[in-house]
């Protein structure tokens, strides 16, 4: 297992822009896919953005395609997800994930670790 330690949520008026981080740590990390998903107050874990080790595979949800960007820093185990022209619906704790399979689909994630998440709140 990988431990998983996210940052930089924070509170925005929409139109705003917020960089989370997420320093993994443990077993060796680079061959790990990473991704992002979020769950809004009443709502469901939704996926955000995911990255296989290698940058060879890269998807991320319709809802923030444009917006949102995933990326990764090898050296330092750590990926991000730049987030511009935020929304209020954006508002959700956004959690960092990682799999050992090379795969950017959600399911690849449901056996992966987790961090304990970072609030994102945009208000209008």
């Amino acid at each position: 297992q990988v431990e998983l330690v996210e940052s930089g949520g924070g509170s925005v008026q929409a139109g705003g822009s917020l960089r989370l981080s997420c320093v993994a740590s443990g077993r060796t990390t680079e061959r790990y896919t990473m991704g992002w998903f979020r769950q809004a107050p009443g709502k469901d874990r939704e996926f955000v953005a995911a990255q296989t080790w290698n940058g060879g595979i890269t998807r991320h949800a319709a809802s923030v395609e444009g917006r949102f960007t995933i990326s990764r820093d090898i050296a330092k185990n750590t990926v991000f997800l730049q987030m511009n022209s935020l929304i209020p619906e954006d508002t959700a704790v956004y959690y960092c994930a990682a799999t050992l399979l090379y795969s950017v689909l959600t399911s690849a994630f449901n056996s992966g670790s987790w961090g304990q998440g970072t609030q994102v709140t945009v208000s209008s």
